[in-house]
């Protein structure tokens, strides 16, 4: 398998150089920083300092739902209505073209492999079946068996070996069929995939990509409903995103393929046949930089992935109640773009996580860390918290609904907050 790769390395060697040095000069590749912007009007002084609160998805936490008469005419006075659905006939005149998120990420990794000759893919049942979830569908017909590369079923041997082909030059795309499969590659994710660039003193840099499926489906059992933000977001060296729309899939996704960085890519298995109107021309998205999904004022949500829908959800009942949310989409969970975070805290002043990761350990704590840390002046309430329980995801459908955040749990934090 080694003289596998190394004659692809040999073959696109020429190629791999021009296209190498165009993407780089391109300007849609370099991701500029952010200064964080701080309010010289907001005093230090009158703000309390505030504390956390963790709660658990069950909802065990009891909280007074009736609000207050005064603080409801205010909130109401200044809630922001949602726009309405467009209609099919207004949406289909619109320039683009509509995909599901699984076909958009097959769409960005086609036109990258196109683009330059070094991205390959491996993992299981990616080549002539398509991949589990028809990500790769079609890519070994057209690109050839040595670029899509179907593996035995051993993840630390072929996540190893993406690892090593990115050593030498290429930029290999490795699926997990499921991302709780990926913990037999812990190894050499850690200690070889996110510390080499370091360990041999920039002599070699580790452009890969590791996607794949994960999240509570629909009954698939506890080892087949892992989150695993939590297990990597600790690795030095890596960058983590996760997709929730068709857009931003294909985007991360060519962003990622084209990033110097190892990067781990998480897809929810329920957002596949999620349907979007996306662009017809190129374009990328920051891996650093998340999505305001819906400006408000009162009340700054925080999430990612499939939490995005739970919390839209419930921000169409709080308007109606009053409210005015302001949804973020993080994105990036590693590193957290405190730029968009920051502004949205230091103008709403509390903060609701949202999370379908665990809750001892998970995204949400590491964002409750960051946010005190950097901005714990400007709250005026405790962070709160709303996470899936730590126990294993049940196999019966109603128990598993009661392990994952519900739209009525984010309405009555959002009020708990709001008091």
């Amino acid at each position: 398998m080694a003289a596998t790769f190394h004659g692809v390395g040999a073959t696109v060697a020429a190629l791999s150089s021009s296209s190498s040095s165009s993407s780089s000069s391109s300007p849609s590749n370099s991701f500029g920083s952010k200064i964080l912007l701080s309010s010289p009007s907001r005093s230090f002084s009158v703000r309390k300092r505030a504390s956390f609160t963790m709660v658990r998805s069950e909802g065990s936490m009891n909280f007074d739902l009736n609000f207050k008469g005064r603080r409801a005419q205010q909130l109401i006075a200044n809630a922001v209505a949602t726009k309405a659905d467009s209609s099919p006939a207004s949406s289909s005149s619109k320039p683009g073209h509509e995909l599901l998120l699984f076909e958009a990420l097959r769409e960005g990794l086609e036109e990258e492999m196109e683009r330059d000759p070094r991205v390959c893919v491996m993992g299981e049942d990616v080549g002539h079946y398509g991949g589990s979830y028809k990500v790769t569908k079609g890519l070994a017909t057209k690109f050839g068996d040595l670029r899509v590369l179907d593996t035995p079923i051993a993840e630390n041997s072929f996540t190893g070996m993406g690892i090593g082909a990115a050593m030498t030059g290429l930029r290999p795309v490795v699926e997990g069929m499921n991302m709780g499969f990926l913990l037999l590659a812990f190894n050499q994710i850690s200690n070889n995939c996110g510390m080499l660039h370091y360990t041999s003193g920039g002599q070699f840099t580790i452009p890969i990509v590791i996607r794949g499926p994960g999240g509570v489906g629909r009954q698939l059992g506890a080892e087949h409903s892992q989150r695993l933000e939590s297990y990597f977001q600790s690795i030095p060296g890596i960058q983590m995103v996760a997709c929730s729309t068709p857009y931003n899939a294909k985007g991360l996704m060519k962003a990622a393929i084209r990033s110097e960085n190892p990067v781990i890519l998480f897809e929810h298995v329920l957002l596949y046949n999620l349907k979007e109107r996306i662009p017809d021309e190129d374009y990328i998205c920051n891996l650093e930089e998340a999505e305001m999904v819906r400006p408000g004022e009162h009340v700054t949500i925080l999430t990612y992935s499939r939490m995005r829908y739970h919390v839209m959800q419930a921000a169409k009942t709080l308007v109606n109640k009053g409210y005015d949310p302001e949804v973020i989409d993080i994105r990036s969970l590693k590193p957290f773009d405190l730029y968009t975070i920051g502004n949205s805290v230091k103008k709403t002043h509390r903060v609701l996580i949202v999370e379908e990761c665990m809750r001892t350990g998970g995204i949400g704590a590491s964002l409750i860390a960051a946010i005190t840390e950097n901005f714990n002046d400007y709250l005026d309430a405790p962070i709160m918290c709303l996470s899936s329980q730590d126990v294993p995801t049940p196999y019966a459908g109603t128990l598993e609904e009661w392990t994952v955040v519900q739209p009525a749990q984010i309405v009555a934090a959002v009020e708990q907050l709001c008091q």
